[in-house]
């Protein structure tokens, strides 16, 4: 077979063509899409709002993509895939489109700037570490805020923060100056596996450092023997009691929900302070019992 070298060349992609990075590519067309005048922001904000016309809905989210990729950059410093942060900021646009007032006249670029930034900013607060880093509006502010505030104040170590850069930072941030310690050091270390090897030569793991409040197999069995020893000595003191006792120690202190004097009262048609006196005649019973039978004053400290 005859193949004309002409029509195989165009055949055949280019190793250019073979080597476009996708994540490139889809920036360069995010960054070539023209922005939107205000009139056509509200056009399109309320053809979207009012008819759910998703051809609207594209044209205004496309268009604001470069402001995604805009915000995603600035945060390519936390060490997470840019693609991700990208993805997360999409999110934050979406929800700014379906969260505009067009009647407000904002500019959706100012609107969505926000939701971008905040749908980012949880992404990079849940995914940088696998220790959660900050909860309240004021641990999330000094996350992101502290490394500008000590490049300002000349303090590029990174590490553990001088007392006066602390009292410099904790004011400029308005947060206590402990809050500062505690996120420089945070940020300051990386994970860790407990895998790990602890030595160069691999012997040990991490994990063997950690220490096992468990208890020793023999102090389980014996504690397991105690256990169903006492609950016997329980079960034959209590068929000293009346049934009336019986039933009131039983809802009172060996059931999971102690039920109240009051709805005992209900129950066995007496009054709550009664249901309390006959509690306590029972419980002097029991101790009575369990002490004259086993003789044994832990027995008695069962109850």
């Amino acid at each position: 077979m005859i193949v004309n070298p002409r029509m195989a060349q165009i055949s055949q992609p280019s190793a250019r063509t073979r080597s476009v990075d996708p994540d490139r590519a889809f920036l360069r067309h995010a960054m070539a899409k023209p922005l939107l005048e205000r009139q056509e922001e509200q056009d399109l904000a309320i053809r979207w709002r009012d008819g759910g016309d998703e051809k609207a809905l594209h044209a205004l989210t496309q268009a604001y993509m470069r402001l995604v990729i805009a915000v995603a950059s600035k945060f390519r410093k936390y060490g997470l895939p840019f693609a991700d942060l990208v993805q997360e900021g999409n999110v934050g646009l979406m929800q700014a489109a379906a969260r505009f007032e067009p009647e407000r006249e904002v500019r959706f670029s100012t609107y969505a700037s926000w939701w971008i930034r905040a749908s980012i900013q949880d992404y990079v607060l849940r995914n940088w570490s696998i220790v959660r880093t900050g909860t309240t509006s004021a641990q999330k502010t000094l996350f992101f805020n502290l490394r500008r505030v000590r490049a300002m104040i000349n303090d590029i170590s990174g590490g553990d923060i001088s007392p006066e850069n602390r009292k410099k930072a904790a004011k400029a941030l308005r947060v206590p100056e402990k809050d500062v310690d505690t996120m420089a050091a945070r940020l300051a270390a990386s994970d860790r596996s407990l895998n790990a090897p602890f030595t160069e030569d691999g012997d040990g793991e991490w994990q063997d450092l950690l220490e096992d409040d468990r208890p020793v197999p023999e102090e389980a069995v014996m504690r397991s023997y105690d256990a169903e020893k006492r609950g016997k000595w329980l079960y034959q003191s209590m068929e000293s009691l009346t049934d009336r006792e019986q039933l009131i120690i039983r809802e009172r202190k060996l059931g999971e929900d102690i039920v109240t004097l009051e709805a005992l009262g209900v129950r066995l048609g007496i009054s709550k302070e009664r249901v309390r006196q006959i509690e306590h005649q029972a419980l002097t019973k029991l101790k009575k019992s369990l002490t004259t039978r086993f003789g044994d004053p832990e027995a008695a400290g069962l109850i």
